[in-house]
């Protein structure tokens, strides 16, 4: 007589116990993954990482600081427009330095086109323009009589071959392995996000989760009673 009760109450200690495995079944939020994917698809709206914008602007460094060491050569060696004329328009590779001015002119194009508007993830531009930039200053060196025509002659190719390893450097061990890793990071988010979304397609009300009534006590024995 008393086993329809005894059931009952099985059934219904089952059915709370059950209830906690669910909300903490359905209590794992993603909300993390999606901040870290929204985040990077941020990023990617941006067009540019920031590590990238630092080569960039490294690489306009460049053209400006070997500018400014030929506009000060141009100065000392006796008035800009006099010197000005002398090596560009009487040029001489021997001992013009304007040739210096143009390499730097030449990697700033190529650089800023493959790496900012082209937004190229290869070294071959970098390693295009670092070859060219060391073996034309090397042949200068050998051949020209830089040396003999005061610090100058040391200041400018130094400088200009020192920035482009720098710039080599730069790109090779920052630029495109951060990238890379910021990719992986977001790929495998993603990947994530789509299994936590197939684990758990909604969110289940608080209406989702009840107990049926009890029964009274006593009823069963009533109404066989009756019968």
């Amino acid at each position: 007589m008393n086993r329809v009760p005894a059931d009952a109450e099985n059934a219904h200690s089952s059915s709370v116990e059950s209830c906690p495995s669910l909300r903490d079944v359905h209590s794992i939020n993603p909300t993390q993954l999606m901040a870290r994917i929204e985040s990077y698809e941020g990023r990617e709206k941006k067009g540019i990482s920031d590590v990238r914008r630092t080569f960039c602007l490294f690489v306009t460094f460049d053209l400006l600081f070997i500018t400014l060491l030929w506009i000060i050569e141009l100065n000392v060696k006796g008035g800009i427009e006099t010197t000005l004329e002398k090596e560009v328009l009487h040029y001489d590779y021997s001992s013009s330095y304007f040739d210096i001015f143009l390499l730097a002119v030449f990697r700033f194009k190529v650089l800023i086109l493959a790496y900012a508007m082209c937004r190229l993830r290869h070294w071959w531009a970098i390693a295009f323009t670092t070859a060219v930039t060391s073996a034309f200053l090397l042949a200068k060196v050998i051949i020209s009589q830089l040396f003999s025509q005061g610090a100058f002659g040391y200041v400018l190719p130094i400088i200009s071959f020192i920035l482009a390893w720098i710039e080599t450097w730069f790109l090779d061990f920052k630029v495109l392995p951060q990238e890379a890793e910021e990719e992986n990071r977001f790929l495998i988010a993603q990947d994530a996000s789509e299994r936590a979304a197939l684990l758990h397609p909604g969110v289940l009300s608080d209406g989702q989760f009840y107990s049926p009534p009890e029964s009274v006590a006593g009823s069963d024995e009533d109404s066989e009673e009756k019968q």
